[in-house]
């Protein structure tokens, strides 16, 4: 799921401060503590192959975010796929995997344990 910022409502605005809310964007709550993470893909970085032998050979970690430049597409065990640009919140649900179209930079939210564990494997493919 994803949603360009314009299309987030506006709850709050005055001549100093906008606030904008999209609720019901995703539960995290079965999942406990999240990390705060910042990525930089290359342009024409697809992490799909780093995911080879996890569950399904996909990220099954969700992972909520803001895309701060560039585009992404993400790619789902259904075979859908959907593009993620530059000013679009996201919500990538587990079951998943993720290939940079342009340079891009992205801040996500994600729970520690789960994508720790990803993080690991990703670290002992590049790692070989």
């Amino acid at each position: 799921m994803k949603q360009d910022k314009q299309d987030v409502p506006v709850r709050i605005d005055t001549p100093d401060a906008v606030a904008r809310q999209q609720i019901g964007f995703g539960d995290a709550s079965e999942y406990g503590e999240l990390s705060g993470e910042y990525f930089t893909f290359a342009a024409g970085t697809d992490i799909t192959p780093l995911l080879q032998g996890l569950e399904d050979d996909l990220c099954q970690c969700p992972h909520w975010g803001y895309v701060l430049a560039g585009t992404l597409t993400a790619s789902y065990a259904d075979g859908h796929e959907e593009a993620t640009e530059a000013g679009d919140l996201f919500y990538w649900p587990p079951g998943h995997t993720i290939r940079a179209n342009d340079d891009s930079e992205i801040v996500m939210f994600s729970p520690q344990a789960e994508h720790t564990a990803v993080i690991d494997h990703i670290f002992e493919q590049v790692s070989e």
